[in-house]
């Protein structure tokens, strides 16, 4: 037990102690954690108390234009900031991958830390998808999951840019982007209308997508730890704990909604039609409050 205190320590003390770019502190919500911490407060009190009060008493507000847009938005900004990294020479994402060299070492270390600092901007934008649940009154599709996902990937991609700006986590960010294109261009055909709903039989495509990146990042993670990277290994141990739990929940929320059939008898009679009704409905997060 000492020596596992010792340890924790040792890497707060490690993360304190990291050398911080001061041109990273120059930038929007960079300074300090008091924006972005304000930012996720004001987030989880309107999501979780504010907004459904607000909506009580209200109809759902009409956003197909503005859902639309907005994942319109995503998409091209996703596909913008992969090709971000992309564009780098003498194949840095060959490098990202297989090198464990330290921020002092990067030769591209300015355009990445900028990456990153868009990727971080990214999450504090995809707070939104929140809201709009909150204004079309789906609170029902307000999870833990959904509210826990986007809360700790904001902090801690501020974390890592302010401590850690070097390209270690470039490679997750870029996975995650990538993931994102496939996931907001599902969004954006599904704000669509109806009409567009035959297009969206991958729906549950979409889930395995977002589980093979999880595990493609723990694979990654636990290289960094193989590998002794001179890095602050308590981010590194952090994230790894995270991931372990998006997989988890992610996992729970397939099985929930793709596996589980409802019984369409009970004790030798057919079961309610109604409470059938019910069932298919939560599944597809389409219950009314």
């Amino acid at each position: 037990m000492s020596s596992f205190m010792h340890m924790m320590v040792d890497n707060y003390n490690e993360v304190l102690d990291a050398k911080k770019d001061p041109l990273v502190d120059s930038w929007l919500f960079m300074k300090s954690p008091l924006p972005v911490v304000s930012i996720l407060i004001l987030y989880l009190y309107f999501v979780l108390y504010l907004g459904p009060k607000l909506m009580k008493n209200r109809k759902p507000f009409d956003l197909k234009n503005s859902l639309i847009a907005y994942n319109a938005y995503q998409v091209v900004f996703s596909l913008w900031l992969c090709s971000n990294v992309m564009i780098f020479k003498e194949g840095i994402m060959y490098n990202i991958v297989s090198s464990c060299s330290t921020s002092e070492s990067f030769p591209y270390k300015l355009q990445v830390s900028t990456a990153a600092w868009w990727y971080f901007f990214s999450k504090i934008v995809e707070l939104l998808d929140t809201v709009f649940f909150v204004l079309r009154k789906k609170q029902s599709q307000v999870t833990f999951l959904h509210v826990y996902h986007h809360s700790i990937m904001t902090f801690f991609s501020w974390c890592y840019l302010k401590l850690l700006p070097a390209e270690q986590m470039i490679f997750i960010g870029f996975l995650n982007t990538s993931v994102h294109i496939v996931m907001y261009s599902y969004y954006l055909i599904a704000a669509l209308g109806p009409q567009y709903q035959k297009y969206l039989w991958w729906k549950k495509y979409m889930t395995w997508i977002q589980l093979g990146q999880f595990c493609i990042m723990l694979a990654y993670l636990s290289a960094l730890v193989i590998m002794d990277c001179k890095l602050p290994k308590a981010l590194t141990f952090f994230f790894v704990g995270n991931v372990a739990i998006f997989l988890y929940l992610f996992s729970d929320f397939y099985r929930k909604a793709y596996k589980k059939k409802p019984k369409l008898i009970e004790n030798g009679t057919h079961s309610d039609p109604k409470n059938i009704t019910t069932t298919l409905k939560e599944k597809d997060g389409l219950k009314t409050n």
